[in-house]
């Protein structure tokens, strides 16, 4: 095989405001505008509510899916973004979800596959 089968953005995001961690409906709604405006094909979604708080959703794309796990009690999460149309796509992604979830600081390792 040549070439790259995609690009996978693995992010850590800290300082994030509690209330975008804590609920299912919260973190699929962002999530989803994310899908939205990094112009990507949503396929399908599932997410998980923790007891009390914290959430896992991922958002199964024809580029292929983004996924977030949420410690709201750190006002963290980490996210996995991964683009078989390129880095660009991953790169829209990822600024999307930073403006939506406003974390004080992140960091992120891009990996091509």
């Amino acid at each position: 095989m040549t070439g790259t089968m995609g690009v996978h953005l693995l992010a850590n995001i800290f300082g994030c405001p509690v209330e975008v961690l804590n609920y299912e409906a919260d973190v699929a709604r962002l999530l989803n505008e994310v899908v939205v405006d990094a112009k990507l094909t949503k396929v399908s979604e599932s997410h998980f509510q923790f007891d009390p708080v914290g959430v896992t959703s991922v958002i199964l794309l024809a580029e292929s899916h983004i996924s977030i796990h949420t410690w709201p009690e750190h006002g963290s999460a980490a996210v996995d973004i991964f683009c078989c149309s390129g880095e660009e796509a991953a790169n829209r992604a990822f600024k999307a979800l930073l403006e939506r979830f406003k974390p004080e600081k992140h960091d992120c390792q891009i990996i091509k596959r």
